[in-house]
């Protein structure tokens, strides 16, 4: 995982992630990733790219509940960063961080998070 011995703070990336979805700030949340990319979704498929990005995130920031986005566990790993928190749907997902050396998401990787039985 980077830190800011690398020359930037890999958790501090997603703070700015999930405060941007929050926010609602679709701009700010592009600039954050690398021009290619990718966002795999919870619902299957992938997005590559700004535009395609944007493609995804546009109607799910519009749409977003009021206690969306709110974090519940935030983790570095060997790889990046893992995230545990609430989507814009409410529901508990997961997203791995991925990031270029120079500290932008390479890849989001998002998965639901099951209740236990």
């Amino acid at each position: 995982m980077s830190d800011a011995r690398d020359g930037f703070d890999a958790i501090g990336v997603v703070v700015d992630w999930i405060d941007a979805c929050k926010q609602r700030r679709l701009d700010d949340l592009l600039d954050l990733y690398d021009a290619t990319a990718t966002v795999e979704c919870c619902e299957g498929g992938s997005f590559r790219g700004r535009s395609e990005m944007e493609r995804y995130w546009r109607p799910r920031l519009a749409r977003a509940r009021s206690d969306a986005f709110e974090i519940d566990v935030l983790m570095p790993d060997k790889d990046g960063v893992t995230l545990d928190y609430r989507g814009y749907d409410g529901f508990p997902v997961r997203t791995y961080f991925r990031f270029t050396s120079m500290g932008k998401i390479s890849l989001t990787a998002c998965e639901p998070i099951r209740a236990a039985a």
